[in-house]
Parts: structure tokens; C-alpha cells; sequence
């Protein structure tokens, strides 16, 4: 099927959307940053609070954005458009979608130059040449050389518009059915391998993901639980909605929505059981923050037999859910301006491709203070830091929230039931959708928004 808006392209098979979806939900959100916020909230009961987060809250908002794109067979814009009949202030609810996706890509694509990069100085040994103090410096020196990062920024970029010139079956859903079972194994493969890790490291890293401890939960504990929920399973952005409008089956809306919900967190939960079993049998703390994937675990890897090739699958690992993350958040951007403008796919994906690239480059150079430097002494954090406050403090969840009202407050009912399949699913799946779409859903991200400005105090 042409992938014009004459001619709407599809999912090749329920599978195919299902690792789509996943791999957008899977990024280096799953592998990168919920390991370390697990640390530094102190593991059991903070896990437990996100995935009540993920059910209640990150679950309804998924499925609300599937059965949009479903029922529209339209990108964000064109979503709003076609429930409210025509133009009007719903219609930037999806432009801010198309925005987060944008410029999210933009650093994303940086972040997961530092994973290639890493995978580059595993196939080198380099990581193993060095002490602690030397393999800690490394990151420092990478995230300061503006050219280096650029070249992984470009690389990257080059890489995600490829994938997605290709079209939803043959590029994205073709890579995706790669990708995914790719991650999985990997994951699994190193999980296997952290069980036999010395000083009973693996059963201190289950007593810590799942045994309830208070010492480092706090208030703001369930904020970072919810926020994150929100994050990783790529709500807000338009994603799943561009994802769901490539959709056939209306019946498929649900249970496809909980498979995707459901292996992405189990990917996070097996992300945990792959990191902290090395972080205790060599002694270290699990709170140590953002630097767990680049710094810590670097040093981690160079005392373990076989470091090399298991420093090489982990940033691999890392690139691959980095890259099906990043495709789903071009295609966003790609599908609106075909949907809007007409665009055959090359031309929409090559142009708002680069301009992507161009957009994401002062953050590819914001660790070198090169050219833009001034932002930081206008704004006090550098352009990268500045962008990913803005996208993930700011448009995610307002873009979640204003989904939410609409789904639960504004769209009709009958077009809500159709769109949700009420009719083809037991009658409390759809009572439980509506109490949490409505209420639940948006009382906890408009918490989550009135905290950070500062008019509700946790």
C-alpha cells in the first residue's frame, strides 16, 4: 500500500505493530535511566509505585493514543481534526506531539552517539587499558569533543532516516522485527550471565529491585515514578497515535496496548537485574545517578572476565533501543508532514530528517562550550540540558494530560466506545477505561505539572 495519505500504510501483521510500539516504548529510558532513578530512590517500594504509575496512569493515556490513530487513521494533527470535524484549539494538542518528537530526536540522537561510540572503544579494548580514574575520564573527554559528537550525531541521524524513507512495513516494521528480538536476547543474555557474578551480587540486586526499603523513598519518589512511567512508554509524543493509525483491527487496540506496556517493563525490571548485580559484587553504590551506564559501569566491566565482549552487547544493546526509540520519533514528525503537506515519504523524512540533524547540533556541541556557550550563561544550563528539561518536564506530560481531557471529557461517546471496541471486549474493561482516562489519568499528571511550578509542595 502506498505510503501517501490516498493511500494509508499498514502494519504487516498484529506482531509487527507490537514490536514497533515496543521498540518506540524501549529506549534508553528502559536501559539507561530507570536503573539509575531505581537507585537513587532506593529500589523495592519505588519500584512497586512505578508500576502501579504504568497501569494506571501510563496504561489508560496508550491506549487512548492507539484508539485515536486507530479510529483516524491520522497522524496527531490529523487525529483532532477528524473528531472535532474541524479546526480548532485541539488541533495544537497534536502539533505539540509533532514538537516533542522533534525535539527530543534532536538530543536523543546525541545520547545515543556516546552508546556507539562506547561500542566503538569495546571493539578497541580501550576501556580495558585503564584504571577507574581513566575510564571515569573518558565520558568527560567524549561529552567535550564537539567534532566527535557531531560524527555520532550525524551517523545516527543518517541511520534513523533510512529506516524510515523505507516505510512502515518494509523499513520501520522490517527493523523493528530485528531489533526487538535482538534487545531481548541481549538482555536476557546478560542477565544469565550477572547470576554467577561473585559475593552473592545477584541475589542483593533482587532483594534491592524487589524487596521493599524505605530508606531512600520519599514524597517526591512517586513523582519521579509517574514521570517516568510517562516517558518510557512514549506518551505525549504522538508515537503511539502515528503507530496506532497503521492499525486494522479495531479489537487489537487493548490487548496490543498491554503487551506493549507489559514488555517494556518487563525489559526495565530485567535492565535492573542486568546492572545492579554487577554494581554489588564489586562493591559499589547503587546510587550513582545518571553517570551509572557511562562511568560506572565502564569500571565494572573492565574487572569482569570477558569484560570486553560484555562492554560491546551492553552499548549494543543500548544503541538498538536507542535507534527503535529514534525511528519512532521521526516517523511522527514524517507521517504529519505527509499527512499535511502531501509529501511522498523520501522527501518528508530526508527534509525534516536534516532539519532535526540542525536542530540537535548546538546539543551535540553543548559539553565543549563551542559556539553556543552564551546559552548557558543567559539560561544557566546548556542547550542539551535546557531541551530535555523542556520535552520531558514540560511537553510530555502536558501533551499526556490534554490527551487524557480529550479522550475522557471531549470526545463523544459513541466515538469514544467505537474507538476503544467496547462492544468486542467484556463491559467492565471499558468502565475501568473511562474512570481512568477521566479521572485518574489526568488528577496525576496535573500533580505532576502544579508540583514543578512550584503551586503544589511535596
Amino acid at each position: 500500500m502506498s505510503d501517501t495519505p490516498t493511500g494509508r500504510p499498514h502494519w504487516g501483521t498484529r506482531m509487527g505493530f507490537i514490536l514497533a510500539a515496543t521498540g518506540s516504548a524501549v529506549g534508553l529510558g528502559n536501559i539507561w535511566k530507570f536503573p539509575y532513578i531505581t537507585g537513587e530512590n532506593g529500589g523495592g517500594y519505588f519500584v512497586l509505585i512505578y508500576l502501579a504509575c504504568v497501569l494506571l496512569v501510563g496504561l489508560p493515556i496508550m491506549i487512548a493514543e492507539v484508539m485515536m490513530g486507530r479510529a483516524s487513521r491520522q497522524s496527531p494533527v490529523g487525529a483532532f481534526l477528524h473528531f472535532r470535524g474541524r479546526d480548532t484549539l485541539w488541533s495544537g494538542v497534536g502539533w505539540l506531539g509533532v514538537a516533542a518528537g522533534f525535539v527530543i530526536l534532536s538530543y536523543y540522537s546525541v545520547v545515543a552517539g556516546w552508546s556507539m561510540n562506547y561500542i566503538l572503544l569495546s571493539l578497541t579494548d580501550h576501556l580495558q587499558t585503564l584504571d577507574a580514574d581513566g575510564i571515569s575520564d573518558v565520558f568527560t573527554t567524549l561529552h567535550a569533543a564537539g567534532d566527535i559528537n557531531l560524527f555520532w550525531h550525524f551517523l545516527f541521524m543518517a541511520t534513523v532516516i533510512g529506516v524510515v524513507i523505507g516505510g512502515v512495513q518494509k523499513g520501520i516494521e522490517r527493523t523493528c522485527n530485528v531489533l526487538m528480538p535482538l534487545l531481548f536476547v541481549l538482555v536476557v543474555l546478560l542477565v544469565c550471565y550477572s547470576i554467577f557474578l561473585p559475593g552473592g551480587g545477584f541475589l542483593k540486586a533482587l532483594n534491592f529491585i524487589f524487596v521493599p526499603h524505605a530508606e531512600l523513598l520519599s514524597k517526591r519518589s512517586v513523582l519521579e515514578a509517574l514521570g517516568h512511567a510517562f516517558f518510557t512508554l512514549s506518551l505525549g509524543m504522538g508515537a503511539m497515535l502515528t503507530y496506532g493509525s497503521y492499525m486494522q483491527n479495531r479489537r487489537d487496540v487493548v490487548y496490543n496496548s498491554l503487551w506493549v506496556a507489559g514488555m517494556d517493563t518487563v525489559i526495565a525490571l530485567l535492565a535492573c537485574m542486568m546492572i545492579y548485580p554487577a554494581v554489588f559484587a564489586f562493591g559499589q553504590e547503587a546510587q550513582a545517578g545518571p553517570g551509572l551506564v557511562f562511568k560506572t559501569l565502564p569500571i565494572l566491566f573492565a574487572q569482569m572476565p570477558g569484560g570486553l565482549i560484555l562492554s560491546l552487547l551492553f552499548f549494543l544493546l543500548l544503541t538498538f533501543a536507542a535507534l527503535s526509540s529514534a525511528i519512532s520519533l521521526q516517523e511522527v514528525v514524517t507521517a504529519t508532514v505527509i499527512d499535511r503537506l502531501g509529501w511522498e515519504r523520501r522527501r518528508a523524512t530526508m527534509i525534516t530528517g536534516s532539519a532535526i540533524f540542525l536542530f540537535g547540533v548546538p546539543s551535540a556541541l553543548s559539553g565543549s562550550g563551542e559556539l553556543f556557550g552564551s546559552w548557558t550563561r543567559i539560561f544557566g544550563a546548556n542547550f542539551f540540558d535546557t531541551m530535555d528539561y523542556l520535552a520531558s518536564n514540560w511537553m510530555l506530560p502536558l501533551g499526556g494530560l490534554l490527551i487524557a481531557i480529550f479522550v475522557g471529557w471531549v470526545m463523544k461517546d459513541k466515538d469514544r466506545r467505537d474507538a476503544f471496541g467496547a462492544d468486542e471486549h467484556p463491559a467492565v474493561y471499558y468502565i475501568l477505561f473511562k474512570i481512568l482516562v477521566k479521572i485518574v489519568a489526568p488528577i496525576s499528571v496535573l500533580i505532576v505539572l502544579l508540583h514543578k511550578i512550584g503551586l503544589i509542595h511535596i
